[in-house]
């Protein structure tokens, strides 16, 4: 019976020959077997402890284990002495630097007949695949999208300094259509990786349901089976885009293993076919991985009469989440104290926010993106600014400050004539003979100060004839004004004041002096 097992519908003709009492020789050549084949399987026969009726009554599986019950080499003494070593040789590989080839050469120096290298590594494999069988899952459409980065990288020349800049490449797929999506990026960091994840998904057209990473730091702070430590930043993108993350178990290839099969096929149908182009800019690149990923798209799968792209278009993509309208944009999250001049430092650009200044010395949350900074203190929103660059520079808006604050900042000619237009208008002409002065701002400013400070203090009508005798006199000062409320000099008629000198020669007059 040496050479391929016979079929087991064959065997049954050769049983029911031989209870109908036909001889071995005519059974073979009805059969067109030889006799030796025929004696082997009628000794399996008598061996057995199966009456003919009930084998003829078997399934060809069934039947078949009866006269091939199994591979005689795993009755080989060599495989007992090999079997009490798999599990030791399992976890050794597991370990650093270990190969199969030196457990082999371990095993050989124990077991001198022992097994060849090319049967050693056979039977450690089947040991493995018996242990750790894999599950085939049903997958929905629009439910997941596998993400991971590829192990090797692709690149491009820069134009100006002639560097080749290696980039990581982010693949993605669908599992239901198994639809691919892949574009080169600078590095594996959170900003490029969420931007890469978003290109995606504008790519794709919309959103599914779960988005499995892989354990990498941009996607997961911490790893674990049963409750993995989420990257805040991803968060807030799911949350943004509506999907839940479910990443891949750490040391569990085979929960990724859809998207590391994408990988490969990339490598073959992206990788390979431009490996002998130049290119001169990131942009460049990814139009022609793109092109060569729609390729690979349209390609007909395997023992599949339709290829991914159609199978996308027309189950798949409708059922997707819609996109929000606005692009994704990556929160950074920092504390800090409140200063005494009410600002708070971003030390990312070392640039100064302010917040109201009743929450001196509180501790404030800072929520930044690229564009916009909030600042958020026990749980309400008290500051929004747009985000600014320039280091050592202050961003402060007016209705957080002090009363007194505001007014140091509102000083202005402009500023100081309106408030006095609102006491009076003689109040307003004599501020805008102070702003005539040559005097350094500042200067005026103190004198408008201490003129507003008597004012608030003096009866409004005493007040302004004291304006009135400063506009006569033309003394537009502080001091002056402040002199004549003291010497009570506004009960004065107003007549006395004016009477003429006597005319005289020697008199000069007023004229004279201007």
């Amino acid at each position: 019976m040496a050479g391929k097992p016979k079929r087991m519908s064959q065997i049954k003709q050769l049983l029911r020959l031989h209870k109908q009492g036909q001889k071995i020789k005519a059974i073979a050549r009805n059969l067109s077997i030889s006799k030796n084949t025929v004696k082997s399987y009628l000794y399996k026969y008598n061996s057995s402890k199966f009456n003919i009726d009930t084998l003829l009554s078997m399934e060809d599986p069934v039947l078949e284990a009866v006269f091939h019950p199994g591979n005689p080499a795993y009755k080989d003494t060599r495989f007992e002495d090999l079997k009490s070593n798999l599990d030791y040789c399992e976890k050794e590989l597991k370990r650093i630097g270990v190969t199969k080839k030196l457990l082999w050469e371990e095993y050989r120096q124990k077991y001198t007949g022992g097994y060849s290298l090319s049967q050693f590594c056979f039977h450690l494999s089947q040991h493995s695949l018996n242990k750790n069988p894999s599950l085939h899952l049903e997958h929905k459409a629009a439910e997941k999208l596998y993400v991971d980065f590829a192990g090797k990288k692709l690149s491009y020349v820069d134009v100006e300094t002639g560097e080749i800049i290696e980039c990581q490449v982010f693949v993605a797929c669908l599992p239901y259509s198994d639809y691919s999506f892949c574009i080169a990026v600078r590095s594996q960091k959170t900003a490029d990786f969420l931007y890469a994840l978003e290109c995606c998904l504008r790519a794709l057209g919309g959103t599914p349901k779960v988005l499995v990473p892989d354990n990498l730091k941009s996607a997961v702070v911490k790893a674990d089976n049963y409750e993995p430590s989420i990257n805040l930043a991803l968060e807030d993108f799911a949350n943004h885009y509506n999907i839940s993350v479910v990443p891949a178990r750490a040391a569990k290839p085979k929960d990724k293993a859809l998207v590391e099969n994408q990988v490969k096929l990339i490598y073959n149908r992206v990788y390979a076919k431009l490996r002998n182009r130049h290119f001169f800019s990131l942009h460049q690149l990814n139009e022609a991985i793109r092109e060569k990923v729609k390729e690979h798209n349209q390609t007909r799968m395997q023992q599949k009469d339709y290829c991914r792209e159609e199978c996308f278009l027309s189950e798949e993509k409708h059922l997707l989440g819609p996109l929000p309208k606005e692009n994704f944009e990556i929160k950074y999250y920092r504390e800090y104290k409140v200063a005494s001049n009410n600002h708070i430092c971003l030390t990312q650009d070392k640039h100064y926010y302010s917040v109201p200044y009743q929450y001196l010395g509180q501790q404030a949350k800072a929520i930044y993106t690229r564009t916009v900074v909030r600042i958020y203190i026990s749980g309400k929103q008290v500051a929004v600014h747009p985000r600014d660059y320039r280091k050592g520079k202050y961003s402060t808006t007016k209705e957080h400050l002090c009363s007194t604050h505001k007014h140091y900042l509102d000083r202005s000619p402009d500023y100081y004539k309106n408030r006095a237009m609102r006491v009076d208008n003689v109040f307003y002409q004599l501020i805008e003979k102070v702003f005539q002065q040559k005097k350094y701002p500042e200067q005026l400013y103190k004198s408008c100060d201490g003129l507003f400070s008597l004012q608030r203090k003096t009866e409004k009508e005493t007040f302004i004839k004291a304006c009135l005798k400063a506009l006569t006199y033309e003394k537009y000062t502080y001091g002056f004004i402040l002199n004549i409320l003291k010497n009570r000099m506004t009960e004065t008629e107003e007549t006395q004041l004016k009477i003429p000198l006597p005319e005289h020669p020697n008199i000069r007059g007023k004229s004279y002096y201007k």
